[in-house]
């Protein structure tokens, strides 16, 4: 098919956008987790939280909802829209679960390499085309094990951006554009995902603010509110306003939206992935996207809430000032926040304990340190009332 190329709890405060013209002001983010052994404070994690609903309306907040964020991994279910826009998902009988892991942050374990190889031997796709690199990867710890012990050496399928670049290549052989190349920011295959990208974010191309991610493709810059609204939108598309050309791509978000809510363990993994265990701990209720330096995307779908009330579907976007090289800032600010907008309770928080409150074991299997989520995520309602 011939493809033309794409042209102490601290409580909420809403944070004052910087003045058109004027440098942004950095504001110091409130604590949202602390690092607790014996009592004792060792050390905080920082950040913003924001939630919104898909006409952009700030429904919760916590420290700056304009802080610009590096979307890295959080943008890989809207660059997917590039492949369902260009036919892609008809031309090569793409199902869900190759879906699911091109719109992930997967953990490397095998699960994650035969759903992508088998789309490969089908279509007719060199592994060898993938320049997504193997360093850190896979991110699974068993996995790498399993490989270290056997003498194998990881491959690119192993690495946790596999799936978005599959994207790149898929875009390039259903135009019949180099493929070697997918990843320079001037090949049409990269035009087309930055195109996606912008129309799902509904700013024209030329003003996207775009970085070099750690796979080697581009990322993109928006304030953490955005991120959030998209996130909204992608839970729920009919919720658009009249008249936002987003409408138009409503197909295609519910197409990746319900892929990843069918297969969560593709998105990322196994064991031990807060994406994972959100959704299917919340099944049905959100999806979940991680990306690297603390960053999470939830669109949660409508439904009812804590206190029986339907709840329209809304976007959530989390920031961990730190980057959270532990993990456990992000875990429990998470889990928190879902927590105290209504949408874990009861059992799924039963289940979602460890990353709650994640805890930190000596080696004869008493508990050392806790990390400790204390904020208040107030309505931005009882902020102005």
């Amino acid at each position: 098919m011939a493809v033309r190329p794409p042209a102490r709890p601290q409580r909420a405060t809403a944070a004052r956008p910087a003045a058109r013209g004027r440098a942004a002001k950095w504001i110091v983010p409130p604590v949202l987790v602390r690092q607790v052994r014996n009592g004792l404070v060792e050390s905080v994690h920082r950040g913003d939280v924001v939630e919104v609903d898909a006409t952009g309306r700030v429904l919760r907040v916590l420290g700056d909802p304009d802080r610009m964020v590096n979307l890295r991994s959080t943008v890989k279910p809207f660059g997917l829209m590039a492949l369902l826009r260009a036919g892609g998902q008809r031309e090569f009988d793409l199902v869900p679960e190759e879906l699911a892991v091109m719109a992930s942050s997967h953990s490397g374990e095998d699960v994650h390499v035969r759903t992508i190889q088998a789309m490969y031997r089908r279509i007719g796709i060199a592994q060898g085309l993938l320049a997504c690199g193997t360093e850190g990867m896979p991110l699974d710890p068993l996995t790498a094990s399993r490989l270290a012990r056997d003498g194998e050496r990881p491959g690119p399928l192993r690495h946790m951006c596999s799936g978005q670049h599959s994207v790149f290549i898929l875009l390039a052989k259903l135009g019949g554009w180099e493929l070697e190349t997918y990843w320079q920011a001037e090949h049409p295959a990269h035009v087309a995902y930055q195109e996606a990208v912008a129309a799902a974010w509904n700013v024209a191309p030329n003003r996207l603010r775009t970085g070099i991610d750690g796979c080697g493709v581009l990322t993109y810059a928006f304030p953490l509110r955005e991120v959030a609204r998209a996130y909204a939108i992608l839970a729920d598309p009919s919720a658009l306003p009249a008249g936002d050309p987003r409408a138009a791509l409503e197909r295609h978000y519910l197409t990746v939206r319900d892929a990843m809510l069918a297969h969560p363990e593709l998105v990322a993994g196994t064991r031990d992935r807060l994406d994972t265990s959100l959704m299917k701990a919340a099944s049905g209720r959100l999806v979940s996207k991680s990306g690297m330096e603390a960053l999470r995307g939830i669109g949660i779908l409508r439904g009812p809430r804590a206190n029986g009330t339907e709840v329209p579907a809304s976007g959530m976007a989390l920031k961990i000032e730190d980057g959270d090289g532990y993990d456990r800032g992000t875990w429990a600010a998470s889990v928190e926040a879902l927590r105290q907008a209504g949408v874990l309770e009861g059992q799924a928080l039963r289940v979602l304990a460890r990353y709650h409150r994640p805890q930190y074991l000596d080696p004869h299997g008493r508990t050392g340190a806790e990390a400790v989520p204390a904020f208040e995520l107030a309505p931005v309602g009882e902020l102005t009332g």
